[in-house]
């Protein structure tokens, strides 16, 4: 990821920044993902994290939110999200949770995403939410509308 600045409600943020708040701010509560899936790579940080990271990189610098499927041995097995930013840089925190057998298809925009459901999946991404605003110094209130 470039290391270039972003503001954020007005407060210059570096994306290292961003990234670091993010991972830092990751645990067990902050991932949605099934028992299953987790077990398949255990150690691995980012497993099971990228709905809401996406998410959270989605509110603090717009652009697209992207979904794809995840195959395993040709089967189905999952989704994956990251994102776009407005001028087509991607962004993908979570790249590293997938093992050898595990392929990202091609992806699609989310076109409106909202508040993720079900319940465990929208608190996994407030409480990450929550961490990084707060890591990042910015204040709790709404976000701006994305540009993107």
């Amino acid at each position: 990821m470039s290391a270039g600045r972003a503001s954020m409600r007005g407060v210059p943020v570096t994306l290292r920044d961003l990234e670091g708040a993010i991972r830092r701010a990751w645990s067990p509560e902050t991932t949605f993902a099934s028992d299953e899936y987790l077990a398949r790579a255990p150690g691995t940080p980012s497993r099971g994290q990228c709905g809401p990271t996406a998410l959270v990189v989605h509110d603090l610098l717009g652009g697209e939110l992207l979904v794809s499927q995840v195959s395993v041995g040709g089967v189905v097995d999952g989704v994956h999200y990251w994102n776009r930013l407005v001028g087509g840089v991607e962004v993908d925190l979570t790249h590293d949770q997938f093992c050898a057998d595990e392929v990202v298809l091609p992806p699609r925009v989310v076109a409106e995403p909202g508040l993720p459901r079900p319940e465990r999946a929208r608190a996994a991404y407030l409480l990450l939410r929550t961490r990084v605003r707060t890591a990042l110094s910015l204040p709790s209130g709404s976000d701006p509308p994305p540009a993107g």
